[in-house]
């Protein structure tokens, strides 16, 4: 259910909105298209995801990741995640990742979880090179698959995606496409409105970097219960290797 704080603004006047953000309806194949030229270009924009909006810039645009930073005046310690629409994205460049990594990841994506795993050379197979630097920390990366088809199809178009939440920092996450608008688009290349976000709250963020010696932290809490991870978990620690 949406969030009752924010029902008297179902969509923002035209005159809210700058005209050098553009501000699309994701129902629309081409809307999707423009949103992946501008990240293509080096834009930064709005996006919906499986959980809240994002800000989102291609990895082959490190400047565009760094705006990201100012647009937000988000602290640069803060790392930024990585966004792919699939695991296969994943598989055909072969990460060195453990089976039991694998078996975990395949139970939990798509979804509204973000793994943090070892960094490595596959980075740039994936096509995160030009960004290595820009995103995640000096050892690790936290990786998002969402289950959303927007999203998906978006990232299919542009290949892996820098995201964040999209709300200046220390701010409520964004839950609908106005709330993107009203507090950002004034920074931004473009919106795609997409309605009221799937939850009210982000993805849970679960550090994976010490699978192999049988655990897993949560780092944070977020739309999916620790409880229901830690079971996730569990079965894949039981679940006969099938790769």
């Amino acid at each position: 259910m949406a969030p009752t704080i924010y029902k008297k603004q179902e969509s923002a006047k035209s005159d809210d909105v700058p005209e050098s953000c553009l501000v699309p309806h994701s129902h629309r194949t081409s809307s999707v298209r423009t949103i992946a030229q501008i990240l293509e270009g080096g834009g930064v924009c709005g996006i919906p995801t499986d959980t809240v909006y994002a800000l989102a810039a291609s990895c082959k645009h490190p400047d565009a990741i760094s705006r990201i930073y100012t647009i937000k005046e988000r602290p640069s310690e803060k790392p930024i995640c990585i966004c792919i629409s699939n695991l296969e994205q994943l598989r055909v460049i072969e990460p060195p990742f453990s089976p039991l990594l694998w078996r975990f990841m395949d139970m939990v994506y798509p979804g509204g979880i973000s793994c943090i795993v070892p960094k490595g050379d596959w980075l740039e197979r994936l096509g995160v090179g030009a960004a290595y630097d820009k995103v995640g920390t000096q050892d690790n990366i936290m990786i998002r698959v969402p289950d959303h088809t927007v999203t998906a199809h978006l990232t299919d178009m542009t290949g892996p995606l820098a995201i964040t939440s999209a709300n200046p920092s220390g701010e409520s996450d964004s839950t609908h496409h106005d709330m993107v608008i009203t507090r950002l688009s004034h920074k931004l290349d473009a919106v795609l409105r997409d309605g009221y976000s799937n939850e009210l709250v982000g993805s849970t963020v679960v550090n994976c970097t010490n699978i192999d010696e049988g655990f897993i932290t949560i780092l944070r809490e977020g739309c999916v219960p620790a409880a229901k991870i830690m079971q996730l978990f569990e079965c894949a620690k039981n679940t006969q290797d099938v790769l």
